[in-house]
């Protein structure tokens, strides 16, 4: 397993609380990803994207807010509380970065904090040239003779732009691709089509292990790990090749049914992380079996098949648990997702590795069978024989129905269509026995299947598959 590389210059946006650091970087990759709100520390774990500019491209980090120069000045950041990880992972990305944008806030004035950061960052030899200043949050051009007080920071002339209503931005991104060494255009690259890649949104409550459990199968510290519940705010997402197959894996907001409610972070982070779970092909739900399952994992689970998206169970924090009986423990979460059985279950320890590796494999077989597409001759055989061993059970009147025709109108996920007579009513529990038989002879593991009923007596009747 590989991170997928598309070697691209990478440029980091930085700067004290509150500049628009966030803004800036949603600007420029023209998606609404970074979460942005008034309230300074707002970022916590780095936002990542690409940006194509006049046939150049480049990757852009948006950092959270450096808190104290204290942090930059040391060698190494070791206190694991939430603030000290988001600064060294700001630091790390710094001190990778081939061009870093430093962001100050011209409405706000030039504040000691700026002063105390830019005179860090010109101390370090690796940042030397590196430096282009930012004046952003300025509204009108009229404005600008305000902003020569930043000229104070020594790091050059300060480039004016207001994030929020895109002025100055173009020019801004002119002066980054003449800055930035060897600029490639994205298009040109070997980029994954949206075809050949598979999206896995890793969701869940709040603290159950889902960050930990991306930061394991990536093997570095790709977000910050907390047991504060909602530490992640916005949904992270990093590209990974495996078995020559790219997968890519979001780590999203945990959900609770207290943070729809609320007014802070949580509700936002909440519906990004549902906006991530409609963009995905399969959800890698993360319970925490120290804790018993609620009517919260359900509403989940019920969240991820109203999308028709697959589902691979990962049941965490198996280190913990005394009795290690798979079989036991499997029985468990069935009985209480009864209607989740077709969902395959992973008994994991994100926290020390333990059978983690295995994910990614289930990963690649429920993608599978996800497309999996049976021919028409298939699906006449099989319906002669699902008819052979269980008569057409009939809902309503006192006819058994005849069914005339079954066939799989599309993949990915799979959606099959019933014709019956006009008359008849097939009992919804033959729709769902035949489902069984479908799992029984050809798979689709983790993978929701569709069958739609039509009373046709000619096979005339066009499918929606949306509906």
């Amino acid at each position: 397993m590989e991170k997928t590389e598309k070697k691209l210059p990478l440029v980091v946006v930085c700067g004290r609380t509150n500049v628009g650091k966030s803004t800036l970087f949603n600007c420029f990759t023209e998606k609404n990803h970074a979460l942005v709100s008034n309230i300074a520390g707002t970022t916590r774990d780095s936002n990542i994207g690409f940006v194509e500019w006049n046939n150049s491209a480049f990757e852009i980090v948006d950092t959270a807010g450096l808190l104290d120069s204290s942090y930059l000045k040391r060698d190494k950041i070791i206190e694991t509380d939430i603030d000290s990880q988001t600064q060294k992972q700001a630091i790390s990305y710094l001190n990778r970065a081939d061009l870093i944008l430093f962001v100050v806030d011209a409405k706000t004035g030039l504040l000691p904090e700026d002063k105390s950061l830019s005179e860090i960052i010109k101390q370090k030899e690796k940042f030397n040239n590196k430096i282009l200043l930012v004046a952003n949050k300025v509204d009108n051009f009229k404005n600008a003779g305000e902003t020569a007080q930043f000229n104070k920071l020594n790091l050059g002339e300060p480039f004016i732009v207001s994030a929020a209503s895109g002025l100055g931005t173009g020019d801004l991104l002119d002066i980054i691709v003449k800055r930035i060494k060897s600029p490639k255009k994205l298009s040109a690259l070997k980029i994954v089509d949206n075809e050949n890649l598979i999206n896995v949104c890793i969701i869940g409550k709040p603290n159950v292990g889902k960050s930990s459990l991306l930061n394991s199968i990536l093997g570095y510290e790709r977000v910050i790990v907390s047991p504060i519940a909602h530490t992640t705010r916005e949904p992270q997402d990093t590209e990974i090749n495996y078995l020559d197959k790219t997968i890519k894996l979001v780590d999203t907001a945990g959900i609770s049914k207290q943070g729809k409610k609320g007014d802070g972070f949580e509700k936002p982070g909440i519906y990004k992380s549902l906006s991530s779970l409609d963009k995905a092909d399969i959800a890698l739900l993360v319970l925490d079996l120290n804790e018993p399952l609620t009517h919260q994992d359900a509403k989940i689970v019920q969240e991820i098949f109203d999308r028709r998206k697959s589902l691979i169970i990962i049941a965490n924090k198996w280190d913990k648990i005394a009795d290690r009986d798979t079989k036991k423990w499997t029985q468990v979460l069935y009985d209480k997702l009864p209607f989740a059985t077709w969902a395959p279950i992973q008994f994991i320890s994100a926290k020390t590795g333990e059978k983690v590796s295995k994910i990614l494999d289930l990963i690649l077989n429920v993608s599978k069978e996800r497309k999996l597409s049976l021919s028409d001759s298939q699906t006449e055989k099989f319906l002669k024989h699902v008819v052979k061993i269980h008569k057409p059970a009939k809902g309503k009147g006192t006819k058994s129905p005849r069914i005339y025709e079954f066939k799989q109108i599309k993949s990915n996920p799979p959606f099959f269509a019933v014709r019956i007579g006009p008359n008849d009513d097939l009992h919804f529990s033959y729709v769902r026995f035949m489902e069984n038989r479908l799992r029984e002879r050809y798979g689709f593991t983790g993978t929701p299947i569709r069958v739609k009923v039509s009373k046709e007596k000619k096979s005339h009747t066009t499918y929606n598959p949306n509906l």
